[in-house]
């Protein structure tokens, strides 16, 4: 009797050590799954892709590519552009604004642009390097950040514009205040959109004008 409870003894603990094991190796094969779908945003012609990963960790950094070549610079934005309709790639935070031309519909496009980023940021490959980032924030540098008006004016769009317009696909960078006029810099979706201006005008300078009196006017370039 005491041979057999020991037998069984044995058998329990090989049990448990082969069931820890199992659950082990099944952790360490578990992936990260990766999720995208697709949203529209107020232009027509720009897309945007969301995912549930960070795709630019540090926030309010953002990278642009308006042409192939300048793509060139970034894997994912290469890739992007490799389809003839792509005409500007916007990343920032954990999403991607896709422009594209009239000659298609987005319906014949967008499961093929899906697969693309998702299959890209699920490989681990990198999007676009560290220096890319600083290379982008020294072009969209403000000009002066020199008095307290120009801090209270980025601490607004920070806090009260930028979430609404990367909401939309796009997003928003100050450049400059001089004689009462604020210079902002628009990238993504805002680049050609049909209700930039009505945007402009009635949220950005009115908020603006209405918390900060030196301000009188509101004006955009694009990156």
């Amino acid at each position: 009797m005491e041979l057999f409870f020991k037998r069984l003894l044995i058998k329990i603990n090989t049990k448990r050590k082969q069931q820890m094991t199992t659950t082990q190796e099944t952790n360490n094969t578990v992936q990260f799954a990766h999720t995208i779908y697709a949203e529209m945003t107020p232009n027509p012609v720009a897309m945007k892709f969301v995912l549930n990963s960070l795709l630019v960790k540090e926030a309010g950094k953002s990278v642009e590519f308006r042409t192939r070549e300048k793509a060139e610079a970034s894997a994912l934005a290469k890739k992007l552009f490799a389809f003839p309709y792509v005409k500007g790639v916007f990343i920032t935070s954990n999403f991607v604004t896709v422009t594209r031309d009239e000659s298609i519909e987005w319906y014949e496009v967008i499961p093929e642009l899906k697969e693309l980023i998702k299959l890209h940021v699920a490989s681990g490959e990198e999007i676009f390097s560290e220096e890319m980032i600083t290379e982008v924030d020294s072009e969209i540098a403000p000009e002066t950040v020199s008095c307290d008006i120009d801090k209270q004016i980025i601490d607004l769009l920070d806090e009260h514009i930028r979430p609404a317009v990367e909401g939309d696909g796009g997003t928003i960078h100050f450049k400059s205040f001089i004689n009462g006029k604020v210079t902002l810099v628009l990238k993504g979706a805002c680049n050609g959109c049909p209700s930039t201006k009505t945007t402009l005008k009635q949220g950005v300078e009115n908020l603006l004008r209405r918390m900060l009196p030196e301000v009188q006017e509101v004006i955009a370039e694009t990156a």
